[in-house]
């Protein structure tokens, strides 16, 4: 089962990726994961890309692609894979296209999450995360006990540079410039299925897995 799971950012992609993974037996691959990783090694490409997700944009193509198809080309893909935010524009949804077919391959399903904007500036604005063990939370849906103070060790949550309101605001208008095309291409190719993902976290994945041809969980 090759799979694409899209969404805008705050839609809870995340989240339903690890479910869908889980069922499916397949390696969840997030480019998010990915960058995050070369964040905290400081490489070069690390670097590079925290310049650029601070300011609310895309990390180029031509370096996330190839993030992506060396790791979709290790063994434990061969049964399948869930992408989690790649691809993002109609360039890398070719390149990835390209790839497969080099194998005879295709991908099966590409499921979009969508959810209203206000409630996507909600939800991002609200988050706290923990920098030492990487606990996250919400001022509202998800508080800590003690203001301020991560559950789990005690140490300092804090606000995202990209979950700060102008952020998030810049990271959704790329999505609609980049992203909103890549939508029509995957619904013209009859791939594209969309789930609303206002639901539950259980509904949400339910409805994912009766798409995908799965018994309900």
């Amino acid at each position: 089962m090759k799979i694409v799971l899209m969404g805008p950012p705050g839609a809870g992609k995340g989240t339903q990726a690890k479910v869908i993974s889980n069922m499916y037996s397949v390696p969840h691959i997030s480019t998010g994961d990915i960058f995050r990783k070369q964040i905290s090694e400081k490489t070069p490409l690390g670097i590079k890309a925290k310049e650029t997700i601070d300011k609310g944009q895309l990390v180029p193509d031509d370096i996330t692609i190839h993030l992506v198809e060396e790791r979709i080309g290790l063994e434990d893909c061969r049964v399948g894979f869930l992408l989690d935010g790649f691809p993002r524009t109609v360039v890398q949804a070719l390149a990835l296209e390209s790839y497969l077919n080099h194998s005879n391959d295709k991908l099966d399903a590409v499921i979009l999450v969508e959810v209203p904007r206000s409630e996507i500036l909600q939800r991002m604005t609200g988050r706290r995360v923990c920098l030492n063990c990487g606990a996250s939370y919400h001022i509202n849906f998800n508080p800590t006990k003690v203001e301020g103070k991560c559950d789990v060790c005690g140490n300092e949550v804090v606000q995202r540079v990209d979950d700060q309101d102008e952020t998030v605001k810049r990271r959704l208008h790329i999505y609609d410039e980049q992203t909103l095309p890549l939508i029509k291409y995957y619904e013209e190719n009859s791939l594209l299925h969309v789930i609303d993902g206002t639901l539950n976290i259980k509904e949400v994945s339910k409805n994912i897995c009766n798409i995908l041809g799965s018994e309900s969980i």
